[in-house]
């Protein structure tokens, strides 16, 4: 029986406490820790753990064999490492960190201490991204040209206004880094690593720091050009997440609300997976989708049989430098080149 500690009980959490329900007889939260009593009193409540207000007191416990970081993005490096010094596995929400530097010193301490960091991309596993993944690795769009991402969402200011770290550079970030980050990962993931990216970023509308809607252009060592566009100022609601690969052998666009809906499938040779296009397609409950369940079936495997992590902090950190490469664009007003200095 895997026992974790879960650290941070917002918004993200339940999706972290019902994947783990769905594996009872491997996998238990005993623990649960935020800042707000309340909140850590009603995820315990539901899971059958204890309550801490107290990150420090909680790794105390000698019962733990991993914790879950679904705390404010900047806080993570710093949570991790002192798990890692207990001998304890993380588990982090996506991004791992806001800056190179400190994913660096999370990825380097959870080595010396021979524990594994997983970073969490669920969108990974989204069935209509799974069967995307594969027509890529059998090369049937041959040569890919272009890549295109549309994140429109919305986020009203109370959304940021219901914590102060929402929408702050030392623990959020923007829109880039924040929400659309696993699209960020969806492009690396599909198309391979990024050579350069030129960008303009705006806060148009929310007060918050960082930056509410954005544009990035996408040049990847394969030769493909990319581009994604990114609000959270969408009127009224969540409107769509997608991404359109051209290929020189095939079309495809996967839409809906959250990359949920496969809207074209077209290419020159046929192949069985074509037979599963109007099965795929899903209803998520909201933006995240249903990955984390998914997500969890691989850690358990990790830390019960030894496999390897499908998202490690190294596979973790390639968005992270991409989004970091974004932000430099936008304040130089001009490409940079990865990896980063």
């Amino acid at each position: 029986m895997i026992k974790f500690a879960l650290i941070g009980c917002g918004r993200i959490s339940k999706n972290h406490i019902e994947a783990i329900e769905k594996y009872q007889n491997r996998a238990r939260i005993v623990a649960v820790c935020d800042t707000i009593l309340q909140r850590a009193e009603s995820a315990a409540e539901r899971t059958g753990a204890v309550s801490y207000t107290s990150y420090e007191e909680l790794l105390k416990r000698e019962d733990l064999d991993a914790v879950i970081l679904s705390t404010p993005s900047g806080l993570h490096p710093k949570q991790g490492i002192m798990a890692a010094e207990k001998g304890l596995h993380v588990v982090s929400e996506k991004p791992m960190a806001t800056s190179l530097k400190m994913a660096d010193a999370l990825i380097d301490v959870c080595d010396q201490n021979r524990v594994k960091l997983f970073v969490v991309k669920q969108n990974r596993l989204n069935s209509t991204l799974q069967l995307l993944k594969r027509a890529v690795d059998k090369d049937r769009f041959g040569r890919i040209y272009m890549a295109c991402v549309n994140v429109f969402w919305t986020r009203p200011q109370e959304y940021y206004d219901q914590a102060k770290w929402r929408g702050t550079w030392e623990f959020d970030g923007g829109a880039f880094l924040n929400q659309a980050s696993h699209y960020v990962d969806m492009m690396e993931w599909l198309l391979g690593p990024v050579e350069s990216v030129m960008a303009y970023t705006a806060t148009m509308a929310r007060r918050i720091e960082t930056e509410d809607t954005g544009v990035a252009a996408l040049r990847f060592r394969n030769g493909a050009l990319g581009n994604m566009n990114v609000t959270m100022l969408t009127h009224p609601k969540n409107y769509e997440g997608s991404i359109t690969i051209l290929g020189e052998k095939g079309t495809v666009k996967i839409g809906g609300i959250a990359v949920n809906k496969i809207e074209h499938w077209e290419f020159e040779e046929y192949d069985d997976d074509d037979k599963l296009i109007q099965t795929t397609d899903y209803l998520p409950p909201n933006v995240y989708g249903f990955g984390h369940t998914g997500y969890y079936q691989n850690v358990l495997d990790v830390l019960e049989n030894g496999e390897e992590p499908n998202t490690d902090g190294r596979e973790g950190r390639k968005s992270l430098e991409i989004i970091l490469a974004i932000y430099k664009s936008a304040r130089e007003g001009k490409s940079i080149p990865l990896p980063l200095d």
